[in-house]
């Protein structure tokens, strides 16, 4: 719709005007209204699976799509990684807009799930870009990989659940940032795999550490080592990924399947699920204490209080993130 509207407005402006500075400026602010239309926030709608429609904004950027969810999904965020050309490879546009995505979710306490995606059908990332690395000076390489690394630190460390929706090809860099995510969901086509060993390199940006974690220390070296790439099926097998869902004939099942669990996170206590969440991070990265269990401190929230207040009157809670 937008994109018709903004049609509309260039057709206007072209037509023949009355005076040649008028028609000139009237042609630069039209122009500059659609410019506008389509690179600021606009109005999407969705299909939901009982045939109503779901509004969500969006930011659309070069490199990437944020979209906020609302109605029944309100605090849902969407990042959509969109590189076709490059298969989604991470460039430094992508890292410095990715960055400032994650720096904005993690400072709005009303974000309850972010699920990361893809745009371009068939590819979820093919890892670093390198032939934009190839272009780069040597002095610009060093800094490049510290901000792409310092990217998949900070998504790693957000407060909220975040979803991996790999509904294509995680290479390299890409499975990286899948895994840094809480729960990762594959097609059952899709390839995964770190596969750096193959250009003489080893994977730079946390998957030495988090595959292990995920699939156990040996089979870790044996993927890295062999530079294997498994498909979606084999990564559930292995524990790679929570989910391996059929691929359906649009390529998004596994974003579908990772909005269905974002919406089960949804009714739930927002701070609740953050301080879970901070409890299971930090309790496997030390020894059990306090006789076996590890603790956080309990504050006590409104949300605490609401939870209570609906168990005892037998109706759903209205949580606030409070």
């Amino acid at each position: 719709m937008a994109v018709l509207v903004g049609c509309r407005l260039l057709l206007q402006a072209i037509r023949p005007q009355t005076g040649t500075i008028e028609a000139v400026r009237r042609l630069q602010e039209q122009t500059k209204s659609f410019h506008n239309v389509l690179n600021n926030k606009l109005q999407y709608i969705r299909p939901t699976s009982n045939g109503a429609t779901r509004h969500y904004s969006s930011d659309i950027k070069d490199d990437l799509s944020i979209r906020y969810l609302d109605g029944e999904d309100s605090g849902i965020v969407v990042f959509g990684i969109n590189r076709p050309k490059q298969k989604n490879a991470i460039s430094k546009s992508l890292v410095i807009q990715m960055t400032e995505a994650v720096e904005s979710v993690k400072k709005n306490s009303k974000v309850r799930t972010v699920i990361i995606c893809s745009m371009v059908p068939g590819i979820f990332c093919a890892g670093a870009d390198l032939k934009e690395r190839a272009k780069m000076h040597q002095s610009e390489v060093g800094p490049f990989v510290s901000k792409a690394r310092a990217l998949i630190s900070e998504l790693g460390n957000l407060p909220m659940p975040t979803i991996a929706a790999i509904d294509g090809a995680a290479l390299g860099g890409g499975l990286e940032m899948a895994l840094s995510c809480d729960i990762r969901i594959a097609s059952n086509n899709a390839k995964l795999g770190l596969t750096e060993t193959k250009l003489a390199i080893i994977p730079g940006a946390g998957g030495t550490q988090r595959l292990p974690r995920a699939i156990g220390v040996a089979l870790a070296k044996e993927l890295i080592f062999a530079a294997r790439a498994i498909d979606g099926t084999e990564a559930k097998r292995l524990g790679l990924v929570s989910h391996a869902v059929e691929q359906n004939k649009s390529g998004d099942a596994a974003y579908l399947r990772a909005l269905d669990l974002a919406r089960e996170f949804n009714p739930n206590g927002p701070i609740a699920i953050r301080m879970a969440k901070l409890a299971i991070n930090q309790g496997i990265e030390v020894r059990l204490v306090h006789n076996g269990t590890f603790s956080i401190s309990v504050i006590p929230t409104k949300d605490r209080l609401e939870g209570l207040a609906a168990f005892k009157e037998k109706r759903p809670p209205r949580f606030k993130g409070e």
